[in-house]
């Protein structure tokens, strides 16, 4: 360094300058990695947890959209995006009408299965079945948020229909007839344009469905799930030179199970009902479903989104997580993360009737028995008030608002009022014949077990003033419990039950547990208020 004795400033040699110029520019770009978004080199998944079963998903430019059935829930068909593949943000649901989704008697063996979600010259389709209420049938949006159409009903029924655009045309697949087969349609109308044709029954395992068609290199791809939505549930593959066949079996079949003795011992199970799509840096990835057990071999959370890198070489088959099981913890270099919000918490202030996207009621909810109060005036403190339309057994359109159990652990809490001949709380859904019920009536506060042919109160205190109930449900992924407080302040637990009872493999079903406010009794019986409803994930 050389200094001026005049001015007391100093000039850089030309050493030094370069030195500078060369900590500048590496500090700039420290600057410019600590904002860009990174690849990471592992993720966990369910990159979806809780009742999210049956992804697909589709991208369109830098951005991916994947929808999940929703069986006999209201509304349909959630919609979500993300810009990394492993954060996800819903952005809303595609049946948002009871004009689409008609859901009566539907329980959750019935109702809306296994969605496709395709993007084609400017428009994004999605078909699905109304297993129940109707069969097969597409909905059209120009916005991944809605609106979308009306339904257009499809000729071809048997489940989980896909669509595949080529050259001007659009072809379905489902699986009538234990098997795959193919037709080609009119996208506006639906009108089936072509005889439906068998292409492929899977390598043996039972129910071959949830069909996806992909053309790369030259080949037409058919990706199936065949084994049935559960233990053995796993993913196969076969190609072509032409569409409509003959199709050859992946020799190296199947491309995805944890029913295996490398899988076995892992949390997650029931791998199956896949779908690829490319990134835009090329690289390719499935999304699937598989749900994680706990406290033995039993899963109460559902059937879950999971993702796993795939590597698919010019003309060869593709191979998914280097053709080993998948877990909890999948090394991988993930694309440049982004994250998204993610609503944990869905006060009663919000919905059910408006607000946040993640909320569920049971078959088409009935608009009146569902009250919002937005003047919150002094002689009426509450947020939400549900007036009762018989039980949740019963189930025919129940007053129910809640949302999916995302994590093993979380508290929810809430604050109720009853008034009239009406028992209202929390509930743990599972199915209309298998749920635990946290209630408050005019003369109990009580905890009630509904599992199949036994139905009966677990326990119950008196309460002994009127006025608002406060009541909790607890979980750390093995137990529920149940607490509730008479004076506003101090918690008491009132009972415990093990999580295995809402599980799929004791209560049946084929989603996963909900927990939500409930109201139960005759029409015009009374009511129930609700103050707020706090949901936690621990």
């Amino acid at each position: 360094m050389e200094f001026s004795s005049k001015s007391l400033t100093f000039v850089p040699n030309k050493n030094e300058c370069l030195m500078n110029r060369q900590y500048l520019f590496a500090l700039l770009c420290a600057l410019m990695l600590a904002w860009m978004p990174v690849s990471a080199q592992e993720y966990r998944n369910p990159v979806i947890p809780g009742y999210h079963p049956d992804p697909s998903v589709c991208r369109v430019g830098d951005t991916f959209y994947l929808v999940n059935s929703s069986f006999q829930y209201y509304p349909g068909v959630p919609i979500f995006q993300s810009k990394d593949m492993v954060h996800w943000q819903q952005i809303g649901n595609v049946l948002d009408r009871e004009s689409q989704l008609p859901l009566k008697g539907a329980n959750s063996w019935l109702g809306i299965y296994a969605p496709t979600i395709r993007y084609h010259e400017g428009v994004y389709y999605m078909i699905t079945t109304n297993v129940g209420n109707g069969g097969n049938f597409m909905v059209t949006a120009t916005d991944p948020c809605g609106p979308w159409s009306e339904p257009v009903w499809l000729k071809q029924q048997g489940i989980d229909p896909s669509l595949y655009f080529e050259n001007g045309k659009c072809y379905m697949v489902s699986n009538p007839g234990d098997a795959i087969w193919l037709c080609e349609i009119n996208p506006k109308t639906g009108e089936q344009l072509s005889a439906s044709k068998k292409l492929w029954q899977g390598d043996g395992g039972r129910y071959p469905e949830g069909p996806h068609i992909y053309k790369k290199d030259g080949y037409y791809y058919l990706l199936i799930s065949e084994g049935g939505t559960e233990l053995a549930h796993h993913l196969t593959i076969a190609r072509s030179r032409n569409i409509d066949g003959p199709y050859e079996s992946n020799p190296k079949n199947p491309i995805l199970t944890n029913c295996s003795r490398l899988g076995q011992s892992l949390q997650i199970q029931g791998t199956g009902h896949g779908d690829l799509v490319q990134a835009p840096d090329g690289s390719w990835w499935m999304v699937f479903l598989a749900y994680r057990n706990y406290g033995g071999s039993y899963h109460h959370l559902g059937r879950e989104t999971c993702l796993a890198p795939v590597e698919w070489k010019e003309g060869e088959w593709p191979v998914v997580n280097g053709g080993l099981p998948i877990d909890t913890l999948v090394k991988a270099n993930t694309l440049p993360s982004v994250s998204l919000e993610k609503h944990l918490e869905a006060d009663a202030v919000d919905a059910p009737t408006t607000g946040a996207f993640e909320w569920l009621q049971l078959q088409n909810p009935i608009p009146g028995n569902y009250r919002r109060n937005d003047t919150m005036a002094v002689e009426e403190k509450y947020f939400v008030r549900l007036f009762p339309h018989g039980s949740l057994t019963e189930n025919q359109q129940p007053s129910f608002a809640g949302r999916r159990q995302e994590s093993a652990c979380f508290t929810l809490e809430t604050d109720v009022c009853t008034k009239g001949n009406v028992e209202a709380g929390l509930s743990v859904y599972q199915i209309h014949d298998g749920h635990l019920d946290l209630f408050v009536s005019q003369k109990q506060v009580a905890l009630r077990c509904k599992l199949k042919s036994i139905d009966y109160v677990v326990k119950s205190v008196p309460r002994l003033r009127k006025g608002s109930v406060k009541l909790r449900i607890r979980s750390n992924g093995e137990m529920y419990f149940f607490d509730y407080s008479l004076d506003g302040k101090k918690f008491h637990e009132l009972a415990s039950m093990n999580c295995s009872l809402m599980s799929t493999e004791v209560a049946g079903g084929f989603t996963g547990v909900t927990l939500g406010m409930f109201a139960e009794g005759k029409p015009r019986s009374g009511y129930a208020d609700f103050t707020y409803f706090h949901y936690e994930e621990k």
